[in-house]
């Protein structure tokens, strides 16, 4: 049975002085992610400058392994800047 699971990732973005700024650092971190093997989307707050809703969906054969995918996931977007994150939350859909 596969398992799949969705991180939720809420950002605010303090140095972001305009959408062009907000953009440049949302593509940072999904080119970060990229290597993670997990798909991600922009989700919510298109039209705030500070703020950004990631959706970050992983799946595997083994639910642990999802586990340790989006904890990687999560780890490497606190890596950079740990302030960037204010909210997360892991959902199942399986």
């Amino acid at each position: 049975m596969l398992a799949v699971g969705l991180l939720t990732v809420e950002l605010h973005i303090p140095g972001a002085r305009s959408l062009k700024d907000k953009r440049r650092v949302i593509a940072s971190v999904k080119d970060r992610l990229r290597k993670l093997n997990v798909s991600i989307a922009e989700t919510d707050h298109h039209d705030l400058q500070q703020r950004a809703k990631l959706a970050i969906a992983a799946i595997a054969t083994h639910r642990d392994a999802v586990d340790r995918s989006l904890n990687a996931v999560l780890t490497e977007v606190e890596r950079k800047d740990p302030r960037l994150v204010i909210a997360t939350d892991i959902e199942w859909l399986t």
